[in-house]
């Protein structure tokens, strides 16, 4: 059954597992190095840095060890195990599934090359289905949002088909798990033929441009985020707000307008 068989065992009988190791080795290569050009380039680091030296400077109290270290709790477990911020809607879920989905297929990746992928390796049945469960997560909520959930798509009425530059990461993602999966199936049907040394390539090629395409894409935003969020709410804590105003003790007022249609994309 192709859930249960290991992939990399099987290119074992053909491929090296050096070779394997040293592709992923590679990858990580690339990411570091695309996200350390993106924060040169972009200087993102350096404003979170000035930002909070500047928040400090407004804060209201000085906060406990315990107190900060209830916010960073606080931060991992809902802004960034949950995305709490996106609400319970659509695209919450949407994005939980592909978050997860690709952290499964990834960490399974790491651990059947380089633990289990000798052709002769007895493979723990956790990690294929692991893997392969976490590559189907990652097509469903990737498609999900590709298909129906983009912002700029709906609000802007651009064609679902538009592509721009800051697509490649979503689509490289979607291109390596589901060419991932095509390449598994062929292998587990056993047939010895071109197809899946073809669909093998793609594979390839799709993980060459998801990690080479770090400075491109919105790869590097996944460690910007979890940064962003721990300053955020270390400022909603001590008070300085990121220099913002407190909220307005007063009643919201919108008028009619926004009642005429329920908000579906924000």
């Amino acid at each position: 059954m192709m859930i249960t068989l290991n992939p990399f065992s099987e290119l074992a009988k053909t491929v090296a597992p050096i070779f394997m190791q040293s592709f992923v080795i590679l990858m990580i290569t690339l990411v570091i190095i695309g996200t350390l050009v993106d924060i040169i380039h972009k200087k993102n680091v350096k404003y979170f840095f000035e930002n909070a030296k500047k928040a400090k400077k407004s804060a209201k109290k000085t906060l406990s060890t315990k107190e900060k270290t209830s916010v960073v709790i606080k931060t991992v477990a809902q802004d960034i195990l949950t995305t709490s911020e996106l609400g319970a809607g659509k695209r919450r879920a949407a994005h939980l599934l592909g978050m997860y989905g690709t952290i499964f297929f990834w960490s399974a990746s790491v651990i059947m090359i380089f633990c289990f992928s000798s052709s002769s390796a007895d493979t723990p049945i956790v990690w294929p289905i692991l893997w392969h469960l976490g590559a189907i997560m990652t097509c469903v909520g990737g498609l999900w949002f590709w298909l129906f959930l983009r912002v700029d798509v709906y609000a802007e009425a651009h064609p679902w088909y538009r592509i721009i530059k800051a697509d490649l990461f979503v689509l490289a993602l979607l291109a390596s798990s589901a060419f991932g999966l095509i390449w598994s199936f062929l292998q587990s049907l056993n047939l010895n033929r071109w197809d899946d040394t073809f669909f093998l390539i793609l594979f390839i090629i799709s993980n060459l441009t998801l990690f080479g395409g770090v400075y491109w894409s919105k790869f590097a935003h996944m460690f910007y985020k979890p940064g962003a969020a721990l300053q955020k709410n270390l400022a909603e804590a001590d008070g300085s707000r990121d220099n913002l105003p407190p909220p307005a003790d007063a009643p919201e007022k919108f008028g009619l307008g926004i009642k005429r249609e329920q908000p579906k994309h924000y």
